[in-house]
């Protein structure tokens, strides 16, 4: 009997941290931490992969903080893309991509591309040659009426105010500054187009000086991906268009489906970090990370909203949990993730101290303004929708495989 049901496990409310005699002042902590084998955050926090709290606006609003929003799979491949596009393209130290238009496009055109984007301007350059010709802005277009003519027409032409390759934030800050100007295109010898600098990119760098940014200065997105038949198309959208980690999402990532779907997403884009789970166990961890995991979300059932415990009858309690994982990941020197639990602010602290390397949350996020859950007026109080992606209306969305693979 006592090999069958094991020692006693512990979660959250069964521990508290033992105070000690502290050299470092509260101004002095360094809060930042691996999320993978490769990505470091500046905070330990992690939004989870769910359709009513983290989407674009979501996950932009945690990288500025200095953690990372992990989009949700419950929609097409496409639009998973664009969100994960989104993220990527609102923050940029110096854009090496510029999207652009040719003289000969319609300004209809230009309009619906700066739309997609939020842009209030883009480089205009010669088709074939990218040689930069001009620039459009709103400026341009803001008394003008007829939108069925070519942008060559109206974009500004003379004068253009330009950098070469290799300029420093702090240089285009004092050329734009001194021109009065937002947007500074960076050009080569040749007159090309090769990146561009805007105002507003230097701004937020220094209003979010915490932000979490790969090495090209934009902000960093994960997102989910599941056991299912698109699996690789979808990875494959998803790098394209940009994504820093993958999050391999099952219920139960100590599984066979888990591991081929694991080594088939490494094998065929090996650049890409891969997050795999969930798990709660010491030999899960280690299984994941053999398979090739760059780093292991564990949790079975632990979230304020999951009933895999009552439905399934599985589980280890949280805090047990983190720390057999963290006995298996510490061999291997890779990180885990905490994912679920988390109802206070000490409860962060606790699965850190249990081995957790950062934690995943989603009800504490799922009330927030950038959360896309749906607002409801109940007895004169605003309320987010929050649903568990176990739930009927969640599955039917395409959550369904992270329960059934």
């Amino acid at each position: 009997m006592d090999a069958k049901f094991g020692p006693e496990a512990l979660t959250f409310d069964d521990v508290l941290l033992v105070p000690a005699h502290s050299e470092v002042l509260p101004r002095d902590v360094d809060v930042s931490t691996r999320l993978t084998r490769k990505i470091r955050l500046n905070i330990p926090l992690v939004s989870a992969a769910m359709d009513t709290v983290t989407e674009a606006r979501m996950a932009i609003a945690m990288a500025r903080e200095g953690g990372i929003g992990i989009i949700h799979k419950s929609m097409s491949i496409e639009r998973q893309a664009e969100e994960v596009d989104k993220v990527k393209r609102s923050e940029h130290g110096i854009i090496v991509d510029p999207v652009f238009v040719h003289p000969d496009d319609m300004i209809e055109t230009a309009l619906q591309l700066m739309a997609r984007y939020r842009i209030s301007g883009t480089p205009v350059v010669e088709r074939g040659t990218h040689k930069l010709v001009g620039i459009l802005t709103n400026r341009d277009l803001r008394f003008e009426d007829n939108w069925n003519q070519p942008v060559g027409n109206v974009m500004t032409r003379e004068n253009l105010i330009t950098a070469p390759v290799g300029t420093t934030l702090e240089q285009a800050r004092e050329i734009l500054r001194h021109a009065k100007v937002e947007k500074l295109p960076l050009v080569d010898e040749h007159g090309v187009l090769k990146g561009l600098i805007t105002i507003k990119d230097i701004e937020k760098a220094k209003k979010y000086p915490n932000s979490a940014k790969d090495e090209r200065g934009r902000l960093l997105c994960g997102a989910a991906i599941g056991v299912s038949d698109d699996l690789m198309e979808r990875a494959g959208a998803l790098v394209d268009a940009g994504v820093d980690v993958l999050v391999l999402d099952s219920a139960h990532g100590h599984s066979r489906g888990i591991m081929e779907a694991l080594r088939k997403v490494k094998r065929n884009f090996p650049q890409v970090q891969v997050i795999a789970g969930n798990v709660a166990t010491y030999e899960g961890t280690r299984d994941l990370i053999e398979a090739g995991a760059d780093a292991v979300k564990v949790g079975i059932g632990p979230g304020s909203i999951c009933t895999t415990r009552v439905v399934a009858g599985i589980g280890v309690p949280q805090i047990t949990a983190i720390y057999e994982s963290a006995r298996a990941a510490d061999e291997y020197d890779v990180p885990i993730i905490a994912d679920g639990g988390i109802k206070y602010s000490g409860d962060i602290t606790k699965a850190i101290a249990a081995g957790a390397s950062a934690v995943m949350i989603g009800s504490l996020f799922a009330g927030t303004d950038e959360s896309p859950g749906e607002m409801e007026i109940y007895q004169g109080r605003s309320f987010k929708v929050y649903r568990g992606m176990g739930s009927l209306g969640a599955m039917k969305q395409g959550s369904g495989d992270r329960y059934f693979q």
